[in-house]
């Protein structure tokens, strides 16, 4: 397969190049290559958005926010001071993706634009992302095991990335860019759930260029936690992250459970925030977050995983 390649190195340069039909954006490769040779992505050019000035810089904004570019790599935001120690539940999601190549080479706005990775889908078989007009993974005998089991359809491939779950527990926005100009969304409103062509809300030729972390979220009690089937190097079965912010906010997002990341209904939040809560109480609150909760044929026992991370992350908040 051939293509045009270009190294921008301003963000209105960028911008342009991707505004020409058929151009795709560029950061570590680590998906899109691979999305390449499986027939997912077939670009006329890449534009490689790495040379752009402060696209991987990680830094102070105004007001105490934290700016991280999207070409910042993986493995940067994982030991940067500062994510440490304002934000550890996403320098731990961080050091939780891949392999440790892969965290050199990977970018943040590559890791929250990156395709589903639905054995059907990637296969090529005609399914609703194929241009198909069934599920298979949602027939009986369908495999589904690591797919979905909340807000699915018609699509019920999860959405793979690590770091998007604790962003939408941050509170983080996201920047994007495209011919018209720049644009700001919360983590809350970057995914299309029911869109299957699309997972994002990025529109044609519109890029990642920075993710911002409010101040208001920095500190407090934060964790993350990643369950695979894997000992590493694994997509998550489900995960968790769990923020009880400085002014005793609560967040609870869970992963590997939904085509986009999965904020654990506010009046569950609301409840722990309130604290006083007896062992009891902390399991009928883990229940309620999974009960809408429609598991497919083999996936089952996600509820009981999610359920599980959820009372624990409960009770560790409450301690």
């Amino acid at each position: 397969m051939s293509f045009r390649y270009s190294r921008p190195d301003t963000q209105d340069a960028a911008a342009r190049a991707l505004a020409v039909a058929g151009a795709l954006p560029l950061g570590g490769g680590t998906d899109l290559i691979v999305a390449i040779h499986e027939g997912i992505a077939r670009p006329d050019a890449l534009v490689d958005l790495r040379r752009v000035r402060g696209a991987s810089d990680i830094g102070e904004g105004p007001g105490g926010t934290l700016r991280i570019g999207a070409s910042a790599r993986i493995a940067d935001i994982a030991a940067d001071p500062l994510v440490v120690a304002r934000y550890p539940s996403l320098a731990d999601a961080c050091t939780s993706v891949g392999t440790p190549q892969l965290r050199n080479m990977g970018t943040l706005g590559g890791n929250l634009c990156q395709r589903p990775r639905c054995w059907y889908f990637r296969r090529g078989v005609p399914c609703f992302k194929r241009g198909g007009s069934t599920c298979p993974a949602a027939a009986a005998e369908g495999t589904n095991e690591y797919l979905g089991i909340l807000d699915g359809g018609p699509c019920h491939a999860p959405h793979p990335s690590d770091p998007a779950i604790p962003l939408t527990a941050l509170d983080a926005t996201v920047i994007v860019a495209g011919a018209a100009g720049e644009r700001t969304l919360p983590m809350t409103e970057f995914y299309r759930p029911n869109d299957v062509m699309r997972e994002t809300a990025l529109a044609d030729g519109e890029f990642v260029v920075a993710v911002e972390l409010p101040a208001a979220s920095a500190g407090g009690r934060q964790h993350f936690v990643k369950l695979m089937q894997r000992g590493a190097w694994d997509f998550a079965l489900v995960s968790l992250a769990a923020v009880k912010r400085t002014d005793g906010d609560v967040r609870l997002v869970l992963g590997g459970v939904a085509p986009r990341p999965w904020r654990v209904n506010s009046s569950i939040e609301e409840d722990v925030a309130s604290g006083g809560l007896d062992n009891d109480t902390i399991g009928i609150l883990a229940a309620r977050a999974l009960y809408d909760a429609r598991p497919l044929s083999q996936n089952g026992y996600k509820v009981r995983l999610a359920e599980t991370l959820v009372r624990r992350a409960i009770a560790a908040l409450v301690a």
